[in-house]
C-alpha cells in the first residue's frame, strides 16, 4: 500500500513554529487520562511579577490535555484483482470536530489563540487555531491499491481536548503584584491536521493510532470481509454504530450547553456595601457612566451636575477567595446591575450595559487589585471570562469585554470612593 498522507490545514503555523514540532500522526498514542501539560516556552507563569497596567489583562494556563485518535470520514471498500490501481473514493462523514475555546463555538480573540498556542507547544503538535470543522473538508480519498482485498478508506485526526485556567495580575501576600491563577476556568477542543489513508484487516498498525482507529471500524471476520464481493463499497456495521454514537454524543453536548446558558432570575434585593464609588480611568476625569436607555451601554463620561448618580456604583453580594473579590456592580442612577447582554456574551468586544439585577453570572465580576494603598483594579466577567476595557480614551466610548484584556493598560481602572 501507499504510505498514509496528511491533508494540510490551517494550523498555528508560523505563530508557534518555534515552539512546536511536527509529530507523526499515526504513531503517537492517546492519553488514557487527561494529563497536566508542560508550560509553553516563554509563557507567563504563576508567580511571575506583573505591573498595575496588567490588572485588566489575563493569560491562559493549560491545566489538562487529552489526545484521542478520531476518524472523521470512512468507507469500507472492496478491491478485486481487476480493480487495483489508483482510485478516488468518496467517503462518508463519520465524526464532526470544530475548534472551540470556552463559551465560543468559534475562536474569537487573543485569549483563545494564545490558549491553543499553549496547547500545541506543550504537546509538540500543530493544532488548528482558526474556527473550522472537519465536516467542511473534502471527503474524497485518492488511493493507489496495489493488492485486492477489503479496505477501510479513511480520513482522521487527533482530537485534542482539555481544560484551561486564567492567570491574572493581582496583589500578592508576599508583596507586590504577581500573576496568580484566578477563578476563571473553561474547556477547549481542537484537532491536528487531517491524515488520510487505507487499511486492511490483516495490516499490522501502531496501537492507538489513527490507522488503528480506522481498522477498528472494519467488520473484520464478518462474511462481508471474507466472502467474494464485487468491487466498490462495503457496508460496515461497526462504522454505522460508531457514527450513531458520535451523533448522539454531539446532540447531548449541545443540549447540555443550551441548559447552561445564563438566565437571569430577578431577586428582591442585593446585599450592597455602603461605600459608593466611581470607576475612573487612572489619573483622568472620564469614568464609567451607566446608560439611561435600555439599548445603550456603559460609557466613559465626565462627572458633572447632569450625571444623576449614573456614575455612582456599589459593590453587592461581595465574596472573596484567594485574594480575589467577586461582586455585582449596582448603579445608583438607574438601579440596574452591570452585565454583558446574554445574546452577544460569546462575542469579542461585546459591550457592557446594565439590566435588572438577578442571580446571573453575567452580572458577576472578579475584581483584581493593586498593592494596598493603591485604588487601581482590573475587572473580569465571571461568565464570559473576558476582561473589561475600552478601545480608546474618549468621551462616550463604550466599555467592552476583551478576551485577554487590553494590553495597553486601558483595562486598568481606579475605584474612587465618592
Amino acid at each position: 500500500m501507499r504510505r498514509t498522507t496528511t491533508c494540510l490545514g490551517r494550523g498555528l503555523g508560523a505563530l508557534i513554529a518555534t515552539a512546536t514540532a511536527a509529530v507523526g500522526l499515526a504513531a503517537t498514542p492517546a492519553t488514557a487520562q487527561p494529563a497536566a501539560p508542560a508550560a509553553a516556552p516563554g509563557a507567563v507563569k504563576a508567580g511571575d511579577t506583573c505591573t498595575a497596567a496588567d490588572l485588566g489583562t489575563r493569560h491562559p494556563v493549560i491545566k489538562t490535555t487529552e489526545v484521542t485518535p478520531t476518524i472523521t470520514h470512512f468507507k469500507g471498500w472492496y478491491v478485486t484483482p481487476g480493480s487495483t490501481g489508483s482510485q478516488s473514493v468518496t467517503t462518508n462523514t463519520q465524526t464532526t470536530i470544530s475548534v472551540s475555546v470556552g463559551l465560543n463555538g468559534t475562536v474569537q480573540g487573543s485569549f483563545a489563540v494564545e490558549a491553543l498556542g499553549s496547547v500545541g507547544a506543550s504537546l509538540g503538535l500543530n493544532v488548528q487555531v482558526s474556527y473550522s470543522s472537519t465536516s467542511s473538508e473534502s471527503n474524497s480519498v485518492n488511493w493507489n491499491f496495489n493488492d485486492p482485498g477489503y479496505y477501510g478508506l479513511y480520513k482522521g485526526t487527533k482530537k485534542v481536548t482539555g481544560t484551561y485556567g486564567s492567570l491574572n495580575c493581582n496583589r500578592s501576600d508576599a508583596g507586590g503584584l504577581k500573576w496568580v491563577e484566578g477563578p476563571d476556568t473553561g474547556s477547549y477542543t481542537t484537532y491536528t491536521t487531517l491524515e488520510e489513508g487505507a487499511v486492511r484487516c490483516e495490516d499490522k498498525v501502531p496501537a492507538n493510532s489513527i490507522m488503528a482507529k480506522a481498522q477498528g471500524l472494519l467488520d473484520c471476520g464478518s462474511p462481508a470481509a471474507s466472502a467474494k464481493h464485487p468491487a466498490g463499497p462495503v457496508p460496515s456495521t461497526k462504522a454505522d454504530q460508531a457514527k450513531r454514537d458520535a451523533d448522539n454524543a454531539a446532540t447531548a453536548a449541545q443540549s447540555m450547553k443550551a441548559t447552561q446558558t445564563a438566565k437571569p432570575v430577578t431577586q428582591a434585593a442585593l446585599n450592597c456595601q455602603p461605600a459608593v464609588y466611581r470607576i475612573h480611568v487612572p489619573g483622568k476625569p472620564l469614568n464609567w457612566s451607566a446608560p439611561v436607555l435600555a439599548n445603550d451601554g456603559i460609557r466613559l463620561r465626565e462627572s458633572n451636575w447632569t450625571s444623576a448618580h449614573l456614575d455612582n456604583w456599589r459593590l453587592c453580594n461581595v465574596t472573596e477567595r484567594n485574594g480575589v473579590i467577586e461582586a455585582s456592580l449596582w448603579n445608583w442612577g438607574n438601579g440596574g446591575c452591570a452585565t454583558i447582554p446574554a445574546n452577544i456574551a460569546n462575542q469579542e468586544q461585546a459591550y457592557l450595559t446594565t439590566a435588572t439585577c438577578g442571580e446571573d453570572d453575567l452580572q458577576r465580576f472578579y475584581i483584581y487589585r493593586d498593592v494596598p494603598g493603591s485604588s487601581k483594579i482590573g475587572l473580569q466577567n465571571k461568565y464570559t471570562g473576558s476582561m473589561m476595557g475600552h478601545d480608546r480614551y474618549a468621551d462616550g466610548e463604550l466599555i467592552r469585554q476583551y478576551s485577554s484584556g487590553r494590553q495597553e493598560g486601558t483595562g486598568t481602572y481606579t475605584l474612587v470612593g465618592v
